[in-house]
């Protein structure tokens, strides 16, 4: 048994989203069963956005020896004390939309977005164009990424609450949906 659970963090997690103004779509837990790796992941968007076109997808990545390494920590720990070695359980935010006729500037859109999630949840902005074929034009789709590190320690203690980052992400969020109809409305 892990001295970390992660699935009733992630549970916790889906609850605190929900009580910051998302609604939950689906979830799914993968396990790698060579290396044991867990991935959890939950579809969400803001409550006002469920017919689309925004998509929102949450990720935990569970590394088996990270976690066993952060269980040998604890056991070397005297009561009331804390470890000096900070290990983090990643989670990775990440907003896409359908293809966008008229794409908007990314550099403008990754500053605008930047000023938004601010040194909390750091986001990066991409952008693919993809050809059908030779002929056509191209089509491009927008992809929006935050990943942070939740400190081990925190969750163990159940000191780690993430209202700033849902706060965030939901101003992430209702920035791209107000912003959407432009990009997507063909000319």
């Amino acid at each position: 048994m892990a001295v970390i659970d992660v699935a009733g963090f992630v549970a916790d997690l889906k609850s605190h989203a929900a009580d910051h103004g998302f609604h939950i779509h689906d979830e799914r837990h993968f396990v790698e069963t060579y290396s044991m790796r867990q991935t959890f992941e939950v579809d969400l968007h803001p409550e006002e956005a469920c017919g689309g076109p925004l998509e929102f997808h949450l990720a935990a990545e569970i590394e088996p020896r990270v976690l066993l390494a952060f269980e040998d920590l604890l056991l070397d720990l005297e009561e009331g004390q804390e470890p000096d070695e900070v290990f983090n359980l990643p989670i990775s935010f990440t907003w896409s939309l359908p293809p966008l006729p008229n794409s908007p500037d990314l550099l403008l859109l990754a500053t605008e977005l930047a000023g938004l999630g601010g040194m909390v949840l750091p986001v990066e902005v991409s952008a693919l164009d993809s050809y059908l074929t030779v002929t056509d034009p191209s089509i491009r789709t927008l992809t929006v990424v935050a990943r942070i590190g939740v400190n081990m320690w925190q969750i163990y203690t159940g000191e780690e609450v993430l209202c700033d980052v849902l706060e965030r992400c939901l101003e992430v969020s209702r920035y791209l949906l107000d912003a959407s109809p432009a990009w997507i409305d063909e000319p």
